[in-house]
């Protein structure tokens, strides 16, 4: 049976959006208040864990890229005195390294770890992402980025680490929004700015 040239353009029109419409769905963006997206992610030491592991427990992830600028800047002081401060709450602090093999920051579990004790980072795990299935799962678009997690679960913040992706003598201070939502949900409260711009490095999925 022949088919018409309309029939074949609007067939084809039917598949490419249901192709996307599946593709958006796999890659939908994570609502605060609602449940996180679970994972099942390898340590740099080798364990399994996924997110129920730490029920009852404040999580925050943090993506990361050693090479990125932005990331760099803020491993000058700024993250290690936030991942400190953390760990005193019992925070599960938590890095993912989602660059694909052979794209910037891309490491090995083994460099993973060396950078973390070069740098005098504080951190409970790193989550080893090459394939990005993690980082899709949670539309973590640049390095840094940063989720907060209540005990229950429930996403509480998205977003940047701060306001000022390139600050300059004589800028106000940034308002360092991770850090206040962590403090609200340690606190119980309610984050006052659950969405903010993330700033960075794109992060180099695989393609």
């Amino acid at each position: 049976m022949a088919i018409s040239r309309r029939t074949f353009t609007l067939t084809a029109s039917l598949l490419a959006a249901t192709a996307l419409s599946f593709g958006a769905a796999a890659h939908a963006q994570p609502v605060i208040g609602e449940r996180a997206p679970d994972f099942t992610a390898t340590t740099a030491t080798g364990e399994t864990v996924t997110l129920a592991d730490f029920s009852g427990q404040t999580v925050m992830l943090e993506w990361t890229n050693h090479d990125c600028p932005f990331v760099v800047r803020h491993y000058q002081g700024n993250m290690q005195s936030l991942q400190d401060e953390a760990a005193g709450n019992d925070v599960v602090w938590i890095q993912v390294i989602s660059s694909a093999p052979g794209e910037q920051g891309y490491v090995s579990a083994e460099r993973a770890l060396e950078l973390n004790v070069e740098r005098g980072a504080n951190v409970a795990h790193v989550f080893m992402d090459p394939e990005g299935v993690i980082g899709r799962a949670y539309d973590a678009r640049t390095t840094p980025q940063m989720y907060v997690i209540d005990g229950e679960g429930t996403l509480r913040y998205n977003g940047g680490i701060d306001d000022q992706p390139r600050p300059r003598a004589g800028d106000p201070d940034p308002i360092p929004y991770a850090q206040i939502a962590l403090n609200a949900v340690l606190a119980g409260e309610e984050v006052e700015t659950p969405e903010t711009q993330p700033y960075g490095c794109n992060v180099k999925y695989v393609d």
